[in-house]
């Protein structure tokens, strides 16, 4: 088996932004006259999409969430997310991830984005840092309803990039996705893909446990070292890398 493509989460992995959508939400609830507890976005949210995150907090407090209602919300965090980012002078941006880019593109592997984000959002930080032209695809949280855990998204970007590149045969199995939280590892694992747990939002610990590899950092990833534990046949043993 080949290493072909390298498949990013997005908040967490790429941008360290949780905290400033911990803040967006809370807005969003104190808005709609109702309070985030203590550790609840930590439980609810984290690895998952805006559109289930907001469902079950609005269900958990007795709300009637429709379509219309639940979209109203998540374009309007949208919006407020897009004013912070015109606010900074410089994104902050994962450390080491320049680097990983630059090693991927050297290696040749297809570069794809699944994340629960909205669109609009990942779109900005990609041009923004000028990381747009390396990824070939984006799979985003307004365009899949279910959220990590569920493979849906992982899945939809293996289709993808076999639309564009018919050649690469792309198989799950090929695949390898950085993710920074319990629901993505689960996510990638059940598509049928070996995950790099990095630990920017849990303890490594908790990532050694769940991911294939686990690593504290971008940088940290060795990755001429995956290529070669890609070729064996047994990936389901978690290591530091």
């Amino acid at each position: 088996m080949v290493l072909k493509a390298v498949l990013f989460d997005f908040n967490g992995v790429i941008i360290n932004d949780e905290a400033v959508h911990e803040q967006l939400i809370e807005q969003l609830l104190i808005e709609e006259n109702l309070r985030l507890g203590p550790g609840e976005f930590s439980r609810v949210c984290l690895g998952r999409s805006d559109r289930a995150c907001l469902s079950e907090l609005l269900n958990s407090r007795g709300r009637v969430v429709t379509e219309p209602y639940l979209m109203d919300l998540m374009v309007r965090k949208a919006r407020a997310y897009q004013r912070h980012l015109e606010t900074l002078e410089k994104l902050p941006l994962y450390p080491g991830l320049a680097d990983l880019m630059f090693n991927l593109r050297a290696a040749q592997l297809k570069l794809a984005v699944v994340s629960g984000a909205l669109q609009a959002e990942i779109e900005l930080v990609l041009q923004k840092s000028q990381l747009a032209p390396y990824f070939s695809a984006i799979v985003a949280g307004d365009e899949i309803t279910a959220s990590k855990p569920e493979p849906d998204g992982y899945l939809l970007a293996v289709e993808r990039l076999n639309q564009q590149y018919p050649e690469l045969d792309l198989q799950p199995s090929e695949c390898l996705a950085i993710e920074d939280t319990p629901a993505g590892i689960q996510a990638a694992k059940r598509a049928g893909m070996s995950v790099v747990g990095v630990a920017n939002t849990y303890p490594f610990h908790m990532m050694q446990r769940q991911a294939n590899w686990a690593v504290d950092y971008l940088s940290d990833l060795e990755l001429d070292r995956v290529q070669e534990l890609y070729a064996q046949p047994n990936l389901s043993q978690a290591t530091s890398l």
